[in-house]
This record gives C-alpha cells, structure tokens and sequence, in this order.
C-alpha cells in the first residue's frame, strides 16, 4: 500500500479498534484497519464489530477483505492452505450483531454470506499464484477466546464444517447491513482437536507461527486482486437493503 495516511473515525458505536490506514494499490484507494487493534489487544469476544464496519463504510470502503486464522476440522483442509469460505454457521453468543435495534425493522438476505464476485476474484487469483487453495468450505464461528473441548471440535467436524474461526460473525453481516461486499479468506493454522486422529491440543504459538509463515502469501494475494475488482458491483450484497425494510 502506497501513500499510506491514518483517519481516526467517530461512530456511534464507539471508537473502532485503531485508525484507518487509507492509502492506495496501483490507482486503487484501499483503507485498512486491523480488528484487533494495532498491538492485538481486542480478543475476538471484545472486538468492537460494528465501529470496525461503520468506520470502513465511512471513509468509502464498498468491498471488505476479511482474512482470519483458522483451524481446520477437515483432514483434507491442511495447515499451511487457504480457504474462500462460502458458507458460515454462527454459534457466537452476546456479541451485538446488527445496526438496526429498531424502530425502523430490518431483515437482510444473509442465505448466501460472502460476496459472489469478490470470491471468484480471489479464486482466480489463487489459483494464479499457486497458492494451495480450497474454493468453497463452512466456517464455524466460536465466541472464544478459549478453543474448543475435544467434544466440541468432534461435533462441528462431524456435520462436515470445515473451518473454525472466532471473528467472521458479526463481521459479514454487519458488511451486507451496510451494502458493502465482504469476502472471507481463511488462513488455516492448525488442526482442531476434534479431527480424527488429531491427539495434540490446539495452542496459540503454533497459530501464530503458521499464520506468519502465510502473511506473504496473503499480502501477494490481496494485491493482485484488488486492481481486478469491477469498479460497478452488480452483486446482491450493493442492494442488500432494497428488500430488506418492513413497511408499516
């Protein structure tokens, strides 16, 4: 990213978890801001979701990138490969998950989560770059921070889920309420304790190791499709509220 300035952004929801890098990628603009804040001090549970989202909308973003680490609940799905997830199950709990509280009664389209053109893009590109990539999967989203029991992990696998994660829920709907396109891109780190024939547990500087050893491949990724991304959007995430509104 070039030209990089920082914003701060007021929202109603509070404040975001750092300010928004804006710079550019070719004659691209881009913003960024990292969910967890500049120095990862937001756990997944006390990440401030809808700030983050508000925030990017405010400074113009139209397609938000959500890439995340993740463990697998698949054999097939190794550590070390990516996932563009197509599908989502929410087993979150208290986190708040909209921007319409009332009394204006919304219920947006979330059958289908992630947006159709940002994920062909980005397979495309994938798949370009040689990096090992799955083109569809189910992420499972757990409140966290703790993983999951063995019980737990053998249950999500055994409904045929592939990936588990702690922050695409709110985050994608909070996206498609705002009408902006939001991608999913699963960095999986590790095996969760529920695969068959996983014995060790799931810990934290594994996670962190192999997301590292991603990050190159990530970035690689990332600015290669930002320039191929259609500058009219026709998807049903940029209409999303057109349905969406009860009429007393």
């Amino acid at each position: 990213m070039e030209d990089v300035r920082e914003v701060r952004v007021d929202t109603p929801w509070g404040d975001p978890s750092a300010p928004v890098a804006i710079g550019s990628v070719g004659e691209r603009p881009v913003a960024f801001l990292p969910r967890h804040g500049q120095k990862h001090q937001f756990p997944s549970h006390r990440v401030n979701y809808r700030a983050n989202v508000w925030a990017m909308k405010e400074v113009g973003v139209r397609r938000l990138f959500g890439p995340c680490a993740a463990g697998s609940l698949q054999p097939h799905v190794k550590p070390g490969e990516f996932v563009i997830c197509d599908q989502l199950v929410d087993r979150t709990s208290g986190r708040p998950s909209t921007f319409y509280d009332g009394p204006e009664t919304t219920h947006v389209s979330f059958a289908d989560p992630y947006c159709p053109t940002m994920r062909d893009a980005l397979i495309a590109k994938g798949h370009e770059l040689g990096i090992p990539l799955h083109v569809q999967g189910t992420v499972v989203v757990v409140e966290g921070p703790r993983f999951s029991t063995r019980a737990e992990s053998h249950l999500y696998a055994i409904q045929g889920w592939e990936v588990i994660n702690m922050t695409q829920s709110p985050e994608a709907v909070l996206a498609r309420e705002l009408e902006i396109c939001y991608s999913n891109i699963s960095l999986i780190t590790d095996y969760d304790v529920g695969v068959a024939g996983k014995i060790e547990a799931v810990s934290q500087e594994e996670v962190i190791r192999v997301f590292q050893d991603n990050l190159g491949r990530l970035r690689d990724l990332l600015l290669a499709v930002v320039p191929e991304l259609p500058e009219e959007r026709d998807c049903p995430c940029a209409t999303a509220l057109a349905t969406a509104r009860f009429e007393a």
